[in-house]
């Protein structure tokens, strides 16, 4: 039954550690990019997209952002994937 399940999403969110985050502008402002949604493609492949608020503070839009191609952030992405996938695999269920 379960290989019959259309399954339509599957995306994570993670935190940017400190030493990987980095500033954008977008429109003219300063976005301080802090977190990565990670999405499980159909294909087997992984997108991601950087969200961030801006730089000086505020209660600025949460935008997005294209991650840089940078070794340790594909890293930081592999690494998330295979984390949330041993993490969905023991799920215990509802409640």
């Amino acid at each position: 039954m379960s290989d019959d399940l259309e399954v339509s999403a599957l995306a994570i969110n993670v935190t940017i550690p400190q030493d990987l985050r980095w500033t954008d502008t977008r429109r003219g402002e300063a976005f301080t990019l802090t977190t990565l949604n990670i999405r499980l493609l159909p294909d087997g492949r992984l997108a991601a997209k950087a969200y961030g608020r801006p730089a000086g503070g505020g209660r600025g839009a949460y935008v997005s952002f294209p991650v840089p191609d940078q070794p340790e952030l594909a890293a930081l992405i592999a690494a998330a994937a295979g984390r949330a996938g041993t993490l969905w695999a023991a799920h215990r269920g509802l409640g």
